[in-house]
């Protein structure tokens, strides 16, 4: 996909920012080779599955949001459904669960990533499968080095892989311990399942995209499927303390393929629009929030939100998020998107906004559409509950003994020189949520989690339908041009953190470095997405950058305030592109000193 006649800087080739400088470095590598702006996605998301394993992985999901010059914003759906044999009936009545576990082979949904950007790929890209998956299994196949975060997560499920998960402990343990920061870390098996997957691909013959659909059908109804089907019929232990066999099967995942949606968008100022996916997932509640947000001061005073702006936003998120919980999902009311974002609805709900952070969930009703609500939230089970497995709540990644992730993610953004542009977030299928496939080289994910145990809600747990996801990538145009990508890691902080990070950027006039540098805070007032779906009223979570005085302000406005320390929540990225002059820019997040943007 080129468009020539655009603006071209001579020499450019494009720009790739992401949570890994290795992904990085492999997406601008695809760029310099003549490839676009997908290519270098898919090259650098495979990368990501490699070198931030604790992250995502292939057994794991993706959504992308992409736009070409001159064309609208497309969605790419890799996100896959819940088995046929995940019901309500068998997971609760059957199994006596109230909760689907955090870990384990029972949330596992049927994996997504493989065969959303083999799809992107085959529509978008010009390069071979082979040609972009070289990185990845070089890396996977000679090692990589191990980042500190990864290194610790391996650490804190040392014994549980031990004990109870052999297959993991024999791949990421070495003489029994967590390899250390800086060591060399290999996965050959994946690197073998991956080359068998080419082979089998070039096998079929005929042209490039041919050779790339025979691949995802090796996956989906072949050698991959087979394995994954009787791996999932041995029981493991859980989070919930007992061992449950999986519900997926073979056939389950040769009945999905990824699929392409329309976006939704809001029009934010002049011929300005911001994409994100649909209800389905936490998506809109961004767009719920800005919506909030058009008629409340925002202000910044030396590149640092105000007080009175963090109140603002913290008290937006609430309600935005509150009908997260009652009304997002893959069985949503139609048209209930629509009118959450609509003009009257959203005036109403700004009302709410008063001088004193709120204590309790409000959801509204849009259009006449109550809120429906499980029982654990509505009797509020999950109040005052830590809202993620470890009890700290301090950025992410956050993970458990028992392997219960909170918001354990990977983000990257891609433009290249003809203004082609992708912001995708994948994730799931982390090394912690399950235990290893030890002939594939890679576990499952446990993305069914957020579904609940009671019929008849938006997110209620279906088979064939999707959870109400967290991951949630941006894409920002003006008229046909795409101009901004981005997004962030971080479970349900993600529309969160972006919401600072656009705030800091729109309102506060902060270059995509520096808004992606200024001080950064969120709410855990609602309900977590994650096992076991804690949430704590009043808590706000902030860097102390913001600086003590508006802690103090915070604190007389009713927030319980945390001072998350100085560089700990979020982990953004983002590309633009000026379409006229075509001067492309980029910035990634210093917070751990591992995301990377890179350019030419």
């Amino acid at each position: 996909m080129t468009s020539p006649t655009r603006p071209e800087l001579a020499g450019t080739h494009g720009m790739v920012a992401s949570t890994h400088w290795l992904a990085s470095a492999a997406g601008m590598a695809v760029l310099e080779d003549d490839g676009n702006a997908f290519d270098a996605a898919v090259a650098a998301g495979f990368v990501l599955q490699v070198v931030e394993p604790h992250l995502n992985g292939p057994g794991g999901e993706l959504p992308a949001l992409f736009a070409t010059p001159g064309g609208p914003v497309r969605a790419l759906c890799g996100q896959g459904p819940v088995p046929a044999a995940a019901t309500v009936e068998h997971f609760r009545d059957e199994l006596g669960l109230e909760l689907i576990p955090g870990s384990g082979l029972l949330p596992a949904t049927v994996p997504g990533a493989w065969d959303g950007w083999l799809l992107l790929l085959r529509d978008y890209g010009t390069k071979s499968l082979e040609e972009v998956l070289r990185f990845a299994i070089g890396y996977a196949r000679d090692g990589f080095p191990v980042v500190p975060r990864l290194s610790e997560t391996i650490a804190t499920v040392r014994e549980m892989f031990r004990v109870r998960w052999p297959s993991s402990a024999r791949l990421w343990l070495r003489d029994g311990a967590a390899p250390g920061a800086g060591t060399l870390l290999r996965n050959p098996v994946l690197a073998r399942t991956w080359q068998r997957l080419l082979r089998e691909g070039d096998a079929a013959g005929g042209d490039r995209c041919d050779r790339i659909d025979a691949a995802r059908r090796a996956w989906a109804q072949g050698f991959v499927a087979e394995a994954v089907d009787r791996f999932a019929r041995s029981p493991v232990t859980d989070s919930s303390g007992r061992s449950h066999a999986g519900v997926l099967t073979g056939q389950d995942m040769a009945e999905y393929s990824a699929t392409y949606e329309d976006p939704v968008t809001l029009r934010t100022s002049g011929d300005g629009r911001l994409a994100k996916f649909g209800a389905w997932c936490q998506g809109p509640v961004l767009l719920q929030q800005l919506r909030l947000l058009e008629q409340l001061p925002v202000e910044y005073r030396d590149g640092i939100a105000t007080a009175e702006t963090v109140h603002h936003a913290v008290e937006a998120a609430k309600l935005a998020f509150a009908d997260r919980e009652a009304h997002y999902g893959d069985s949503a009311d139609p048209g209930v998107l629509s009118e959450l974002l609509g003009a009257d609805y959203t005036a109403a709900r700004r009302e709410l906004i008063g001088r004193h952070a709120a204590e309790t969930l409000r959801p509204g009703t849009p259009g006449g559409h109550a809120p429906r609500l499980p029982e654990y939230v509505s009797e509020a089970r999950g109040a005052g509950l830590p809202p993620d497995p470890s009890g700290v709540g301090l950025g992410e990644p956050t993970v458990s003994p028992n392997g219960d992730s909170k918001g354990d993610t990977v983000h990257l953004d891609v433009v290249d020189r003809w203004g082609n542009m992708v912001s995708a977030t994948p994730s799931g299928g982390w090394l912690q949520s399950s235990p290893v496939i030890e002939e594939l080289g890679f576990c499952l994910g446990t993305r069914a989690q957020m579904c609940w145990l009671r019929e008849g809600l938006p997110n209620s747990l279906v088979p064939g339908r999707r959870p109400r996801s967290t991951l949630s990538p941006s894409l920002f145009t003006r008229g046909d041009e795409p101009v901004l990508a981005f997004g962030t890691p971080g479970g349900d902080q993600q529309d969160q953190w972006q919401l600072c990070f656009w705030l800091a950027h729109v309102h506060g006039g902060l270059d995509l470095q520096a808004a992606i540098d200024a001080p950064a805070w969120h709410t855990t007032a609602f309900p977590a997405s994650f096992y076991p779906r804690g949430w704590q009223p009043r808590r706000v979570l902030a860097e102390s950058r913001l600086g003590e005085a508006t802690f103090e302000r915070l604190r007389r406005l009713g927030h319980e305030v945390t001072d998350a320390g100085p560089w700990s929540l979020g982990r953004l990225s983002a590309v633009g592109r000026d379409p006229e002059t075509g001067m492309l820019r980029g910035a990634a997040n210093a917070r751990g000193a591992q995301g990377y943007a890179v350019g030419r």
